[in-house]
């Protein structure tokens, strides 16, 4: 786009493009004297046959000039963003010989560079390279575990800067949706942009920020103009990761800052991703285990870098092979400018950390391997696959699954029989259980729970996406602010108990859906709200599927009285209002002494049926033959 405004005849060609503007592309490349310049495509179309067999006619016929190639450390698998299909690029040179090859990266250390050499086949190529500092980038770095509240910070942050362009980036989807929504509820103009959203979407949200129509965008991927400040709400995976996407901001030589956010939490979430994408590789191989260890070296100089007090700039340097005097900063960065103040924050984030530790208040949990059926390893935050099938049962108070296991592990005397060990245990569980009715008497302030302003604002999200249903359906008619109220409490009756995380990722998997439901989901689930809904309603041709993966139809496993063992256990199917609806009960989870009893009372009455007239034990034994 930049290079048709200059008047250059540069074109692409990507799965985007409609059919008719790809195929006058091609036409044009096929004519004798193409009127294209410059062509963008894609390493995948590279690798592809068929526009192979072309790019070798062309340089059949003399017209091919010049092989670039972009972000060429993607080609090295020692690089920050490998991708395999770059590493295909290197057939180009028996392809098109003769052809000269330009590799351009901002972002390779040593070890890459000479790994792009090699693997593109170039032979004694001319090396042009610049320095890695960006002088007129301010770094600093903010620490979550200090601040009251992190959202108000950056808003604070944002606000402050004036009507600047900014990113904001973050580890998830999830959290892009989350904290744009807090942004915009704090009256800043932003937007998420992450490949969760449909193509519309995200060409509508990067066509208004590119046009300042938006003022922050909040994505997962580096991308960018003329960008003032660049913000980190969660600590990237490398340093070649951050040095990419804090380069974003300056990029026309004016002052611009790059702002980090960081918090203990991030940091074990972080390491537990790259440890536990290592461990999923099974029989690696010396090259695989040597990534592995490279991986987790590169992330611990990114917490160096959060964690330490000296110069941040020559931290950066230093890692591309730069060594630069402690001059060259000149108080451009927070280490630098402010020495004391950065020193005392790392010391209050050091004496949290050793407070974490002696009381545990992390908020990651984690399953053991002994207490699951399977032994896969899941966690409050990332294992997305199971979140719609995931409820309040499946999660336990780490409390209480301490003293379980305690109770579990606790050793009995060998001499004992089992109606001792029984007796034993039934005495661990009666001083058990006090103990945890006095401690849920004290009432200690959740820092997980989801107050009032989230729920407003996940709300406000839910609105968004119902309006951009109705613009999607066009004859879709719903009350838009009451449908919103409607969503919104059925994740915070299915995940409110559960804290924060769960809630998100309920309402991200709600918003999901309404991006792609259709009339008869979106008329089924909100229809009993929305009574013009089944006015205009089109004919069904067969019954509607499930309503949603967010709304399951489980079933309810209900009893009669408990020491009524007579009776068997029937189960009810439960529609899903009746899940949502608070009013709904499970039957209460007898304890293990209530189990004991209710065993002796079944013995007891066991012992007196065999008492019974011979009469009486058939008819009972006609009863239950009929009852199988």
């Amino acid at each position: 786009m930049a290079l048709k405004e200059k008047g250059i005849a540069a074109e692409y060609l990507s799965s985007t493009q409609a059919t008719q503007t790809k195929k006058k592309i091609h036409e044009d490349l096929d004519s004798g004297k193409p009127s294209l310049r410059l062509l963008y495509v894609t390493p995948e179309l590279i690798a592809t046959p068929g526009f192979m067999t072309k790019l070798r006619k062309i340089h059949t016929r003399g017209l091919l000039n010049l092989v670039a190639i972009d972000e060429a450390h993607c080609i090295s698998s020692w690089g920050h963003d490998f991708r395999p299909s770059y590493r295909k690029l290197s057939t180009l040179r028996s392809h098109l010989p003769g052809v000269p090859i330009l590799a351009l990266t901002a972002t390779a250390v040593p070890k890459v560079q000479k790994d792009v050499i090699e693997s593109l086949c170039l032979q004694h190529p001319l090396i042009l390279k610049s320095s890695f500092n960006r002088p007129n980038i301010h770094y600093e770095v903010r620490y979550k575990d200090l601040l009251d509240d992190v959202y108000a910070d950056l808003s604070d942050v944002l606000k402050s800067s004036g009507d600047v362009c900014a990113i904001v980036y973050c580890l998830e989807r999830t959290m892009c949706d989350d904290l744009s929504a807090h942004l915009s509820k704090n009256g800043i103009s932003c937007a998420a942009y992450h490949a969760g959203l449909n193509d519309k979407l995200r060409s509508s949200v990067l066509d208004n920020w590119i046009s300042s129509k938006i003022q922050v965008v909040v994505a997962t991927v580096a991308f960018g103009k003329d960008v003032r400040i660049v913000c980190h709400f969660n600590i990237p995976k490398s340093m070649e990761a951050f040095y990419q996407e804090s380069g974003r901001a300056g990029r026309d030589q004016l002052l611009s800052r790059s702002l980090l956010y960081y918090g203990i939490d991030d940091c074990k979430r972080m390491k537990f991703i790259l440890s536990n994408a290592d461990n999923k590789k099974s029989k690696a191989s010396n090259s695989q285990e040597e990534l592995s260890k490279k991986t987790l070296t590169d992330f611990q100089q990114m917490v160096e870098y959060c964690e330490g007090s000296g110069c941040r700039r020559r931290k950066i340097l230093e890692t591309f092979g730069e060594k630069v005097p402690a001059s060259l900063c000149g108080k451009t960065c927070d280490a630098c400018k402010h020495p004391n103040l950065v020193a005392k924050y790392l010391e209050e984030l050091a004496n949290t950390c050793i407070v974490r530790q002696k009381f545990g208040s992390s908020r990651i949990f984690m399953s053991s391997s002994s207490d699951t059926i399977n032994e896969d390893r899941t966690s409050e935050f990332w294992n997305r696959d199971d979140e719609e099938s995931c409820s309040e049962d499946d999660i336990s108070d780490s409390d209480d699954g301490l003293a379980v296991k305690n109770l579990a592990r606790s050793k009995l005397p060998k001499k004992l029989g089992i109606s001792g060990k029984i007796e034993c245990l039934q005495r661990l569980e009666e001083r058990y259980y006090p103990d945890k009715s006095s401690d849920k008497q004290i009432n200690k302030p959740e820092k997980n729970a989801i107050s009032d302003t989230l729920r407003e604002a996940s709300k406000q999200r839910l609105q968004n996406a119902l309006k951009q249903a109705q613009q999607r359906l066009g004859n879709l008619k719903i009350e838009v602010e009451k449908s919103a109220s409607f969503l919104e409490n059925e994740c915070y009756n299915k995940y409110g108990k559960t804290g924060k995380s769960f809630y998100y990722s309920q309402v991200a998997s709600t918003v999901r859906w309404l991006s792609s439901a259709d009339y008869t989901g979106l008329t089924n689930r909100l229809g009993t709200i929305n009574s013009s809904l089944s006015d205009d309603a089109p004919p069904e041709t067969e019954p509607p599927a499930a309503l949603s993966p967010l709304v399951e139809g489980p079933t309810e496993i209900t009893s009669s009285d408990f020491h009524d063992s007579v009776r068997s256990e029937t189960s009810v199917a439960v529609s899903p209002t009746e899940i949502a609806s608070p009013s709904t009960r499970l039957p209460p989870i007898p304890s293990f002494s209530q189990f004991i009893n209710t065993r002796k009372t079944k013995d007891n009455r066991s012992s007196a049926s065999e008492k019974k007239s011979p009469n009486e034990v058939q008819k009972n034994l006609e009863k239950r033959m009929r009852l199988q």
